[in-house]
C-alpha cells in the first residue's frame, strides 16, 4: 500500500473525521494538505499541524463559495502542487422538521456537504486526469440512506453526495480515477457530542444519557470511532484499491442510522 509520496488534500481536516483521515494518510507518507474555516484560531491547528508535518499546508477554506474553493486551490498548487488525492470530509448539519427548515440553514448544509465536494472535485478532476491516477473519497452518511425527520437538509444533502460520488466514478474510470463513498453511521466526534446536547435539550435527559442512547442503538452497542473510518479511506487511497469505485460503503457497527 505504498503512496509513492502522493499529496492530498482533506477538507475539514482540523476535526473529527477529517483530522483522524489526515494523521492517518501522513503516516503512510502522503503529503496532506487541510482546508477548513477554522483555520483563524491557532488553537484548532494543533493536532493538524503536529501531525502533518512542515510539508503540509493548512489554509482557510470556505466550501460555500466558489471564491474561496478557488484561492485554496491556487494556494496547494503554488506548495505542493496538484493534490492525487482528494478527501471531502467536512460536513455540517442543523436539527430542523422539514417544515421549520429556514433557507439559510438549508443553504449552509447543501452548500457545504454537497455543493462543496462538488466544487472541490470540479477543480481537481481535470489535472488527475492529465496525470491519469486520481483518488476521491467522499465522506456520506447512513443518513443518505435512512432519513430522520429532524434532518432534513442533512440527509438530502448526504444522498445527493453518494448520487455524486457514482456520476464523478463514471467519468473517472477510463483515467485510473476512482470515486466512492463512506457512510459512517453515528461517530464520536465534536457533530455527535453537539447532536447529543441539541436532543438532550428537547427530551430533558443529559448529554451523556444521550450518547449512551446512541452508542446502544446499534449492535456492537458503541460508537465508531473516527480512526476506524481513516483507515478505511487510506486503504481506498493506494493503489492496491484502483478496483474500488463507484461503491458507498457502510461503516456503521451494525446500525441502520
Amino acid at each position: 500500500m505504498e503512496h509513492k509520496q502522493r499529496t492530498a488534500i482533506v477538507t475539514g481536516g482540523l476535526h473529527g473525521i477529517g483530522l483522524a483521515i489526515a494523521k492517518e494518510l501522513s503516516s503512510q507518507g502522503v503529503i496532506v494538505s487541510i482546508g477548513a474555516r477554522s483555520v483563524d484560531d491557532p488553537s484548532h491547528c494543533v493536532d493538524a499541524r503536529e501531525a502533518i508535518g512542515k510539508q503540509g499546508v493548512i489554509a482557510y477554506l470556505d466550501l460555500q463559495k466558489t471564491s474561496s474553493v478557488e484561492k485554496f486551490l491556487d494556494t496547494i498548487m503554488h506548495q505542493i502542487g496538484c493534490p492525487d488525492i482528494l478527501v471531502n470530509a467536512a460536513g455540517v448539519t442543523h436539527h430542523h422538521s422539514i417544515s421549520g427548515h429556514s433557507d439559510e440553514d438549508w443553504d449552509a448544509v447543501i452548500n457545504t456537504n454537497l455543493s462543496g465536494p462538488f466544487r472541490m472535485i470540479r477543480s481537481c478532476l481535470p489535472e488527475m486526469k492529465k496525470r491519469h491516477w486520481g483518488r476521491i473519497v467522499n465522506i456520506a452518511s447512513t443518513a443518505a440512506r435512512v432519513a430522520d425527520g429532524t434532518h432534513g437538509a442533512y440527509c438530502a444533502s448526504k444522498a445527493g453526495l453518494v448520487g455524486l460520488t457514482k456520476a464523478v466514478a463514471m467519468e473517472g474510470a477510463p483515467f485510473g480515477i476512482t470515486c466512492l463513498s463512506i457512510s459512517p453511521g453515528w461517530v464520536e466526534t465534536d457533530m455527535l457530542r453537539n447532536s447529543a446536547l441539541t436532543i438532550a435539550g428537547r427530551t430533558g435527559r443529559s448529554q451523556a444519557e444521550e450518547i449512551a442512547i446512541m452508542a446502544a442503538g446499534n449492535p456492537q452497542n458503541r460508537l465508531v470511532q473516527p480512526q476506524e473510518i481513516a483507515a478505511l479511506a487510506a486503504f481506498c487511497c493506494t493503489d492496491a484499491a484502483k478496483g474500488l469505485t463507484m461503491e458507498d460503503i457502510q461503516l456503521n457497527a451494525g446500525a441502520l442510522w
